[in-house]
């Protein structure tokens, strides 16, 4: 790539650097910081607000606001799961997480929220550099072949997260002092959507290396790699509330739920196909009916 070529990306994420810092902080707290150093603050900021902001708004929802649609359904299927052998008896004292519950979890992704913002700092590092495949207009390559670079490029996130997180439990020296941290939450009245980014900083950060390793295998749109990436935010937010929406083939949250109860099941990130193709996949609703009839 050219040298004009790679200041679109470097204008790019300096417009996104002015859009949220410019607006939230006064000049002289930011405007003198490196260039990397604003892109880490913005992130860091960003971040944050779509973490707690999403948390928040889908527990007012689902535990207020919605309690007697939702929380009837899951308390439903938490009856059948605990007759499955999934949950233990005392599982069904409360079927919404305490505050506390819901706290410490907050608490364990604020700690672990300003390592994170080192991996999308880095990427758009790489990027501004051109050590990756990425570009920076859309018109560069028409839309045919956005969305079929898109395709490929989500297939290779998918693909890389269920390894990540599959080896982040056989691997017992990874689960032990990793993964561990974020599977203290294994019954349904101790998962909320905060506990979607409450791990170990080095455990979230290897399974979000995928969006990253991706860059330098297929030509990814700048402005869509930062928004997945950000996007996990919502995305984690969604499949710790305990719902099952049963969308296939999407990996929602009662799939998740097993997830944290067995250990060995439902490794995917945005589907079920990979555990599908390799033999880890549990559904909800089929477990939970069948032990039953």
């Amino acid at each position: 790539m050219g040298d004009e070529y790679l200041r679109l990306f470097v204008e790019e994420t300096a417009l996104y650097n002015r859009i949220v810092l410019g607006n939230l902080l006064p000049n002289g707290l930011w405007v003198q910081l490196p260039h990397y150093l604003q892109t880490w603050l913005r992130n860091y900021i960003a971040g944050t607000f779509i973490y707690l902001a999403s948390g928040f708004l889908w527990c007012l929802y689902i535990y207020y606001l919605k309690r007697n649609v939702y929380v009837a359904k899951v308390c439903f299927l938490t009856k059948l799961l605990r007759l499955s052998s999934i949950y233990d008896v005392q599982d069904l004292a409360d079927s919404i997480p305490s505050r506390k519950a819901m706290l410490l979890q907050i608490y364990v992704a604020m700690k672990a929220m300003p390592w994170y913002c080192i991996l999308p700092t880095l990427s758009e590092y790489m990027v501004e550099n051109g050590w990756t495949k990425c570009f920076s207009r859309i018109s560069d390559i028409g839309w045919i072949g956005y969305l079929v670079y898109l395709i490929i490029y989500l297939t290779l996130v998918e693909f890389g997260i269920y390894w990540m997180h599959r080896e982040l439990h056989d691997i017992k020296f990874l689960y032990k002092h990793l993964h561990a941290t974020h599977h203290i939450y294994n019954k349904q009245n101790t998962l909320s959507p905060f506990a979607g980014l409450a791990f170990h900083p080095l455990d979230g950060i290897l399974q979000a290396l995928p969006h990253a390793i991706a860059l330098f295998i297929v030509p990814a749109h700048f402005t869509t790699h930062i928004g997945l990436l950000f996007l996990e935010a919502i995305w984690t937010a969604n499949i710790h509330d305990c719902i099952h929406a049963n969308l296939w083939p999407v990996m929602g949250a009662g799939y998740h739920t097993i997830h944290h109860t067995t250990y060995r099941h439902n490794y995917g990130h945005y589907t079920i196909w990979m555990d599908w193709m390799l033999g880890t996949l549990r559904d909800p609703s089929d477990d939970a009916w069948g032990k039953l009839m």
